[in-house]
């Protein structure tokens, strides 16, 4: 007979698109992976997967597995959290979600010392610029820097944070300065590819007319990469558009500077998102959303 154990590591195999990214995903060899399914199927006397030369899909009964995997294992969890709820105690497993950037400099430090806190508790801590949102619910609380578009989750305003046009000193000395965002046609500008935005169109606000204008550029560079694309513009490769949390220090030492200063950009708010109704109110959220909003909403970055 299988048990929880089996249904979490199925729901694994269901939710990637080979064995080797299950492995990937658990840390583990694919010949693992390989055994430990057959075993499952051995069990139940059940083929559950049908492998292709580098793709699964599950069979019927795979997936009649996978749903109500699904369920048990939500069931499981809600029980888990009311019995340490009960006991008021910080338990369980927090799952958080987090820009890769801003995850690394401030959320991973956060994770290290909340969990040392609390003994009985374990953190799943992923990092990503490109957040995959169907998986949405199946995660505690979701650190979201940017453009929200849609989402049934709920929010909690971490932070505030303006976006500025930067660029290195030694670009503006060799290229010249801009006076208006139509000028950026002329320039080296340098993309960053996250969150499935559009990248590649700069968004102006004027206060002193009240004036929108929009600008499509075109990057002589583009990266995935925050890091990457901060670098490039401090070498004075071209013009960027950046979060206040990751160019303050730079604009603060001289190696950017702040262009067109009469002009807003869209901001883009540090975020919270919580999953689940039973997610949100866990303990283990409540006490990690509360020290997010005391670390990140002292805008540590200043």
């Amino acid at each position: 007979m299988i048990n929880s154990d089996d249904l979490r590591f199925f729901r694994v195999i269901a939710t990637h698109s080979s064995l080797a990214a299950s492995a990937r995903s658990l840390n583990v060899t694919p010949p693992t992976i390989t055994q430990r399914l057959q075993i499952i199927e051995k069990k139940l006397q059940l083929k559950l997967v049908d492998r292709h030369a580098r793709s699964i899909t599950l069979t019927d009964e795979g997936i009649l597995l996978a749903e109500r995997a699904k369920l048990i294992l939500e069931e499981i969890d809600d029980l888990h959290e009311s019995i340490y709820s009960q006991r008021n105690e910080v338990a369980g497993c927090l799952k958080i979600l987090a820009p890769l950037g801003f995850g690394s400099k401030y959320i991973a430090p956060l994770v290290t010392q909340f969990q040392q806190q609390y003994s009985s508790l374990s953190v799943e801590l992923e990092l990503s610029d490109n957040p995959d949102w169907a998986a949405g619910h199946s995660w505690d609380i979701m650190i979201y820097i940017g453009e929200l578009r849609d989402s049934s989750l709920r929010l909690s305003v971490l932070a505030p944070n303006k976006r500025f046009l930067c660029a290195a000193p030694s670009y503006i000395k060799k290229y010249g300065a801009i006076n208006e965002p139509a000028d950026l046609r002329h320039h080296h500008c340098i993309a960053l590819r996250e969150n499935a935005e559009d990248v590649t169109m700069w968004r102006f606000h004027s206060p002193i007319n009240n004036k929108d204008e929009s600008i499509r550029i075109t990057p002589k560079l583009a990266s995935n990469d925050g890091r990457v694309v901060k670098q490039w513009a401090i070498e004075g490769q071209g013009i960027m558009l950046r979060s206040e949390w990751d160019v303050a220090a730079e604009l603060k030492n001289g190696e950017l500077v702040q262009l067109l200063t009469d002009y807003e950009l869209p901001s883009a708010n540090i975020v919270a998102l919580l999953g689940t109704e039973q997610r949100a109110r866990a303990g283990r959220t409540t006490k990690f959303l509360e020290l997010l909003k005391t670390t990140v909403g002292s805008q540590p970055w200043h």
